[in-house]
């Protein structure tokens, strides 16, 4: 295991750009203190499908979502998941 680097001291941003551009960061830091971190805030992968739905129900979907100011698309991703989270509740 390689030992951990000891940052230098720059006396201008210039300095550190120029070291940062050539240096590897890694070097630098003590993985074995690491902490694990959730990034709550960051938007899940989405993947695309295809779904078919009858002509009347998607009409319907897309009255519902206008009433509510929001893409028709939207409001079915809103639906699924209070779906799926009150079934996992009665689960």
């Amino acid at each position: 295991m390689s030992k951990v680097k000891k940052i230098p001291e720059f006396k201008t941003q210039a300095q550190e750009r120029a070291y940062w551009e050539s240096h590897d960061s890694s070097d630098h830091l003590e993985w074995g203190n690491a902490e694990k971190v959730t990034l709550a805030n960051l938007k899940p992968s989405t993947k695309t499908i295809s779904l078919r739905l009858p002509e009347g129900l998607l009409g319907r979907i897309k009255v519902e979502a206008n009433k509510r100011d929001m893409p028709y698309q939207s409001l079915i991703k809103v639906w699924l998941t209070e779906d799926v989270k009150q079934s996992s509740k009665l689960a």
